[in-house]
């Protein structure tokens, strides 16, 4: 029986912001273990896991750009759909998930081709060393193969959650990962295939996970079907999706750069070991990052659902909600990265040189995370709204305008150069979150009147 599970218009706020939410968190935390798993096993390789892992940890801003195009169609694309089901046009929901699968087919093959000609000079344009080059190039050259695989379980599952489908929607990084776990260790250990087999097992899970979302959009229980008629891209569809998703694009585009930025000045400051730090720390902001970043879909189709609907107050209090959980977890998680780094690092590497130098980094790393929670509330809500320009601001803010310019003015006047890079970061969230709660505090009111006014 085709049904919504969740009525995004009247569902009590707080137990809807729960149900969609904690699939959603699950899923983004198990979508983590695609990357984090791989590279637990790889830091256990004996005798050369820490500089696998340092190689690896190389190809972080490609898998963070891959993982953004899906981003910049699923989240802009089921933004637009929510909206307009809040509006009861279900149709034009529909031609937009026909027109965001093929982009999301489009781009990944263009993505493929692109990144596996200049595989090598770009890796060593990272921060790659003779020591890595090797174990980066075997991981991604096999991962891109994967590309489209990410653009259907990350970005088009975003149109199973924006119908209120979130346990559906959950088990499409529940599924995948779940395969994950099981194939890494047996590619990498078991058939002998290192770095190459955990790559493998990677897209894999991945080819699992996008044919789940495939055969839930072709079913019985969807309310928004795949249908071929609405595949021929259309300029009108596309370019609101594209202004939507621009935003957490950026954001997790963004991230590809302040990575780039991080290896190649921690390797001229602090060598292979310094990048492998840097990859620990990485690793533990991920999973802390993608869980809230799961927090902010299972609120985003509430606020854009209620937003198109014109029930203002309940966009106020799933905003007010999404705030109170998102900072009060972000503090916790600091919390834990403060006081017990070495469980963290220890998961991934037992050489006593990488994890001195790595509890020490994430200490520095993490010192400023507890304010992500600010940031992350506002600025998705202003997604939610459909906000583009706005949104797109605050993305840039934090990692172009502020991070990316502190990576290497702050080594400039701080001896400890290595301390100075890893200090970037904690500045830079403190700052940009201070900016987007006092913009988002003058905008919001002014752009809900506006709504109630059309």
């Amino acid at each position: 029986m085709n049904r919504r599970v969740n009525d995004l218009g009247k569902d009590n706020v707080g137990r809807l912001l729960f149900r969609l939410a904690l699939p959603a968190i699950i899923a983004q935390v198990v979508n983590a273990l695609y990357n984090i798993v791989d590279r637990i096993y790889i830091g256990h390789i004996k005798g050369v896991g820490d500089i696998a892992l340092t190689g690896v940890g190389l190809c972080f801003p490609v898998i963070m750009f891959i993982s953004a195009l899906s981003a910049l169609i699923g989240m802009g694309g089921g933004t637009r759909a929510a909206t307009a089901m809040g509006e009861g046009d279900k149709e034009k929901a529909e031609r937009i998930l026909g027109n965001c699968f093929s982009l999301a087919v489009i781009a990944s093959v263009a993505v493929i081709i692109l990144f596996q000609v200049i595989k090598r000079p770009m890796l060593y344009l990272f921060g790659a060393s003779d020591n890595t080059i090797d174990y980066a190039i075997s991981y991604i050259g096999i991962y891109l193969w994967g590309t489209l695989f990410v653009q259907i379980s990350m970005g088009i599952n975003n149109f199973i959650t924006c119908q209120g489908f979130s346990t559906f929607s959950m088990a499409t990084t529940l599924i995948g990962a779940a395969a994950n776990i099981i194939l890494d260790p047996l590619f990498i250990f078991g058939f002998g295939l290192g770095v190459k087999g955990a790559a493998l097992a990677t897209i894999i899970s991945q080819f699992i996970s996008a044919a789940w979302v495939i055969r839930f959009l072709t079913g019985k229980k969807t309310g928004l079907r795949l249908n071929p008629s609405y595949f021929r891209l259309k300029a009108g569809i596309i370019l609101p999706v594209v202004a939507i998703g621009v935003s957490p694009f950026i954001m997790q585009a963004t991230e590809s750069l302040v990575n780039i930025a991080f290896n190649y000045s921690l390797s001229r400051f602090g060598g292979d070991i310094a990048v492998g730090a840097m990859t620990i720390c990485s690793s533990v902001a991920q999973v802390f990052s993608l869980m809230i970043q799961g927090l902010a879909q299972g609120a985003q189709p509430i606020v854009s659902y209620n937003y198109g609907a014109k029930q203002i107050d309940r966009v106020k209090k799933v905003f007010r909600l999404f705030l109170i959980c998102a900072f009060s977890f972000t503090v916790f998680c600091t919390g834990l990265a403060e006081l017990f780094p070495g469980m963290f690092v220890g998961l991934f590497n037992d050489k006593p040189e990488l994890v001195n130098i790595s509890v020490w980094a994430l200490r520095i790393y993490a010192a400023g995370f507890w304010m992500m929670g600010v940031q992350t509330a506002c600025q998705q809500t202003f997604v939610g709204l459909g906000q583009a320009r706005i949104s797109l601001l605050l993305a840039l803010l934090r990692k172009i305008i502020l991070l990316i310019p502190l990576i290497f003015i702050l080594p400039v006047f701080i001896d400890d150069k290595v301390f100075a890079v890893f200090l970037a970061e904690p500045i830079a969230d403190i700052c940009a979150a201070c900016t987007t709660g006092c913009l988002f505090a003058v905008k919001f009111p002014k752009i809900l009147r506006k709504r109630m006014a059309q």
